[in-house]
C-alpha cells in the first residue's frame, strides 16, 4: 500500500492516519480536511505528508484507497468519486444521516463494484467474537431476550472543544444518539440477524441542551421472535457499554469495555469465556483497516458491508418517526 488518502481532520481520522503511519510506515498518506478548508494557523496535521482541499484532487494523486471520516452528512459527498472510480473505501459508520443519502451510496457501488466496508469496528472486538460463536452454536438454548446499553457522557468524548460545536451534538451534522452510538443497532443485527422496530421513546434531556436525541430506548425483535431492549445515551458520567441475553439453557454477560464474556448456567453456575480488560482497543481499528484492503467480495466478514449499514439507516428512520420528547427540568 503506497499512497492512502484519508478525508477529515478530527479524532477519528487522526487514529486512522497514525495506524496506517505505524503499519504502513514508507506509505503517503494525503489528508482533506472535511470541509476542504486547509488549517490555517499552519500547525502540521500529524502524519500527514500531503494536504488537499478537494476530493478531485485527491484523486488525482493516484490513491490507491481512501478512508472517509468526515461528518455523516458528507460521506456521500467524499464516497461518490472513489467509487465511481473503482477506488477501494472505508467509510466511517454510519453509512450517512440521511436515508437519501443512504440509497445512493448503495446503488453506486452495486452499479460500479466497487469494494466499499463501513468502520463498525466493534465488530473487531475479541469478545464479540466469542458471542457470536456462543449463539451461532445455540449454547444458550432458545433465545428468550437481549438487553443491551450504551451510555457515555457527550461532554467527555472530546474535553478540548465545546461539545455543542461536535458533530454528535449536532442534527445537521449528523448527529445524536442513534446514528453516533449506531455500533449497537449494528452488532444487534450482526448477532441476532434483522431486527424489526416495535416501540421506541426518543428524549431530548435539558442537561446537554442539545437539538438531538441523546436518550434512546428501543422494543426490538428478529424473525425468532427474540426481544432486545436496546437502551443509547449520551448522559451516563462513567461508561457503560453491556448485554445481558437470556435463553432456555442459561444467559450470558457481556462487558464491551471490559472486553469479558460470562456465561451463567441454569443452576447459577458462572463461566468465564473470555477476560481480556488491558486488550488495546486500538486493535479494532487496524485489523479492520487489514481486513479491508486484504478483502474481496466472497470474503467481507466480519466487515461490515454497505447493504448491512444501509438497514442500519433504514432502522434508524424507521425510529425516527417516533416524536422526540423534549424534557424540561
Amino acid at each position: 500500500m503506497e499512497r492512502i488518502g484519508v478525508i477529515g481532520l478530527g479524532s477519528i481520522a487522526t487514529r486512522h492516519r497514525r495506524n496506517i503511519r505505524q503499519h504502513f510506515p514508507s506509505a503517503c498518506i494525503i489528508s482533506m480536511p472535511a470541509r476542504g478548508l486547509l488549517p490555517t494557523n499552519q500547525k502540521r496535521v500529524e502524519n500527514a505528508d500531503q494536504l488537499v482541499e478537494s476530493v478531485t484532487e485527491l484523486m488525482r494523486c493516484n490513491i490507491q484507497c481512501a478512508i472517509v471520516a468526515s461528518p455523516a452528512s458528507l460521506h456521500l459527498q467524499h464516497a461518490q468519486g472513489f467509487i465511481k472510480a473503482g477506488i477501494p473505501v472505508l467509510i466511517e459508520k454510519p453509512l450517512s444521516a440521511s436515508i437519501e443519502d443512504a440509497y445512493e451510496l448503495a446503488k453506486l457501488v452495486h452499479e460500479n463494484h466497487t469494494r466499499v466496508a463501513i468502520g463498525y469496528c466493534l465488530r473487531f472486538l475479541p469478545s464479540s467474537a466469542v458471542v457470536k460463536q456462543v449463539i451461532n452454536e445455540q449454547r444458550l438454548g432458545q433465545l428468550y431476550n437481549v438487553s443491551i446499553e450504551v451510555g457515555q457522557y457527550l461532554p467527555s468524548w472530546r474535553p478540548d472543544i465545546d461539545y455543542r460545536q461536535s458533530v454528535s451534538a449536532q442534527r445537521k451534522c449528523g448527529g445524536g444518539a442513534l446514528l453516533e452510538l449506531s455500533h449497537e443497532l449494528d452488532l444487534a443485527q450482526w448477532l441476532l440477524g434483522n431486527l424489526t422496530l416495535e416501540h421506541a421513546i426518543l428524549r431530548s434531556m435539558p442537561e446537554l441542551d442539545t437539538d438531538v436525541e441523546d436518550c434512546v430506548d428501543l422494543l426490538l425483535s428478529n424473525s425468532s421472535k427474540v426481544i432486545a431492549h436496546v437502551h443509547l445515551d449520551f448522559l451516563q458520567r462513567t461508561p457503560y457499554r453491556r448485554w445481558r441475553i437470556v435463553g432456555s439453557g442459561g444467559s450470558l454477560e457481556w462487558d464491551l469495555i471490559l472486553n469479558t464474556v460470562t456465561t451463567i448456567s441454569l443452576s447459577g453456575k458462572k463461566e468465564i469465556l473470555y477476560s481480556a480488560p488491558e486488550w488495546d482497543k486500538n486493535q479494532m481499528y487496524t485489523q479492520q483497516f487489514e481486513a479491508f484492503i486484504c478483502s474481496s467480495y466472497n470474503k467481507e466478514k466480519p466487515l461490515a458491508t454497505v447493504d448491512e449499514a444501509l438497514s442500519i439507516i433504514e432502522l434508524i428512520e424507521a425510529i425516527k418517526r417516533y416524536p422526540l420528547i423534549q424534557t424540561t427540568n
